[in-house]
């Protein structure tokens, strides 16, 4: 193992984005749109990109809170999704905390010779397995037995909120011997195989670390490559079936993916699948301004900037002939960061309250599938890194699923949305989209108001229609309601019974019931059943019958922001 000190390859950032979207306040709203659907048009599978979540804190999994949470997803969807938690190799207690957690699996005797405690992980990944989702394996960090010498050189100032160097960050340097770090990955792999059977750990994926382009990683590039060939082959004995790769770098991290890569598709190491991240926005935190203050400058993130990242991080990956068709795993995909900071840090974080967020998300998720239809790599997961966080107020702002109490966000009633999608995808053009070509000019402009769709079709004749009307701005909103017809053609003749989902300021919207109390921190039992009768995926209009003779039009009216969803079921 070399033993360099850490010099990453440079960080940088991709196209001419600033930290948040651009506002511009006299952008031009859309006034109507037509949107086409043909029935009769299959383009393919519709890959659930969506069905992926992650985070930080991996002892969260297993709370009640987190198992309750789990199963909500497995319900609504139907099928399992893949779960990414951080930090299940790191010492510690197993208290988890935002941004810190702890698995404690690695230990030694006095002799130095390793042994395992798998407790917290069998716990983790039964609530995983347990509620019907699949695991993806982010293996990371160095226990505190494996750190090496050069970790002494890492310290922190001793205070009452402050907890030791290793927390601090000394999970980050390489581990010292990659002989004991390899025997932990074999027995993880076992253990795993053991528990939850050949089958069931077939489907999961096993991924090298986290970010190591940047502070997660306290080596060098070389140190890390020479990681990935100890691990893949560690997990390959131990599994020959098992899916492995790497290596989640940042959105900044380019020129650390394209060492990694020339590494080792080099040496032909095992490799079924990349995995990188992209975010939508960073901006200054804990600024710690009166709460009643407006924020000191009104950001927003920038959907346009993350679908540039994914495309130049697909376009490296296409270079590469034995890669090319490998599945892409966009393993942290979301609109800001970090995902424990809220509106107490930075009034712009409000957007993850409101029905801005999920409007945002169904966007972004069809445009990712646009990206996988220009090819040739495909996005096989756009994970959300949001779960929950213990302790918060009601509406803290963070990057979660869920606030106080249990509550649900908006923000789930995207994927709910999503999750009623059907099997194939139809093709779908707005006359008030914004399209991909625009990443060949950009100057790095947010994505302007636009009126687009996603179209589905199940076996049993269902076609779905998802439409929406966004813009990367959250401060930019309409009185007017955009009137947007769509056209369902070649639709085979007969009875269908519509349905229409609505999420906006008034349907699917818990956050908008919570302030029409007064943002109540304590809210009545009779309060708080209101707002939680009003947190899933709400009925826009009573269903109704329309007869196809070939095609049918339905016409709906989107506030902005909005989203709709139309589904049409064939009626006997």
């Amino acid at each position: 193992m070399t033993t360099q000190t850490a010099v990453h390859a440079g960080r940088r950032s991709l196209g001419p984005f600033p930290p948040a979207a651009p506002r511009n306040p006299d952008a031009p709203h859309v006034t109507q749109a037509s949107i086409q659907v043909d029935a009769d048009d299959v383009q393919g599978p519709l890959t659930r990109v969506w069905e992926s979540i992650g985070y930080d804190e991996f002892n969260w999994t297993y709370t009640p809170t987190g198992k309750r949470l789990l199963k909500t997803f497995a319900d609504f969807s139907g099928a399992g999704y893949h779960v990414r938690p951080h930090y299940m190799y790191c010492s510690g207690s197993g208290f988890g905390i935002p941004h810190w957690s702890s698995g404690n699996v690695y230990h030694e005797d006095e002799n130095g010779t390793p042994f395992y405690d798998f407790t917290l992980l069998d716990q983790a990944y039964d609530a995983i397995v347990g509620a019907g989702h699949h695991v993806l394996v982010e293996l990371g960090f160095t226990p505190r037995d494996l750190l090496p010498p050069e970790a002494e050189a890492l310290t922190v100032v001793p205070s009452p909120t402050a907890y030791t160097t290793y927390e601090a960050g000394a999970w980050g340097y390489p581990p010292k011997d990659y002989d004991k770090w390899a025997g932990l990955i074999a027995a993880t792999v076992r253990h795993c195989v053991e528990r939850y059977g050949e089958a069931e750990v077939n489907t999961w994926l096993w991924e090298l670390w986290n970010e190591p382009d940047g502070s997660y990683w306290r080596g060098t590039l070389d140190q890390f490559n020479e990681l990935y060939t100890v691990t893949a082959r560690a997990v390959r004995e131990a599994l020959p079936s098992a899916k492995v790769g790497g290596p989640a770098v940042t959105s900044g991290g380019l020129d650390f993916l394209k060492g990694f890569l020339d590494y080792t598709s080099s040496r032909d190491e095992p490799m079924d699948f990349i995995s990188y991240h992209t975010k939508g926005s960073r901006w200054e935190t804990r600024d710690y301004r009166p709460f009643a203050a407006a924020p000191a400058e009104l950001l927003s993130p920038s959907a346009t900037k993350m679908l540039y990242d994914l495309r130049e991080f697909n376009r490296l990956i296409a270079s590469y002939d034995a890669y090319r068709d490998l599945p892409a795993i966009v393993d942290e995909c979301d609109a800001g960061v970090p995902a424990h900071f809220g509106v107490y840090d930075n009034r712009n974080y409000t957007f993850q309250n409101t029905e801005y967020y999920p409007v945002f998300q169904v966007k972004l998720m069809k445009k990712i599938l646009d990206l996988n239809a220009a090819g040739p790599v495909q996005v096989e997961q756009a994970t959300s890194w949001s779960f929950y966080f213990e302790g918060e107020r009601y509406f803290e702002g963070t990057r979660s699923f869920l606030t106080a109490g249990g509550v649900q966000k908006p923000l789930l009633n995207a994927y709910r949305m999503m999750s009623l999608l059907g099997p194939d995808r139809l093709g779908t053009t707005s006359d008030a989209a914004w399209r991909l070509d625009e990443l060949d000019h950009t100057d790095g402009s947010s994505m302007p108001e636009e009126v687009d769709a996603l179209a589905s079709r199940a076996p049993d004749g269902t076609v779905a229609v998802l439409v929406w009307r966004h813009i990367d701005d959250q401060y930019q909103t309409s009185d007017d309601q955009a009137p947007v017809t769509i056209t369902v053609n070649n639709l085979p003749a007969g009875s269908y019974q519509v349905r229409h989902l609505r999420i906006d300021a008034e349907h699917s919207n818990s956050y908008a019931v919570w302030q029409s109390f007064g943002s109540p921190q304590d809210p009545t039992p009779d309060e708080l059943a209101a707002i939680t009768q009003r947190q899933g995926l709400e009925e826009y209009e009573p269903q109704r019958r329309v007869t196809a003779n070939g095609s049918v039009s339905l016409d709906v009216a989107l506030p902005l922001p909005a989203a709709s969803l139309l589904i049409l079921e064939p009626s006997n």
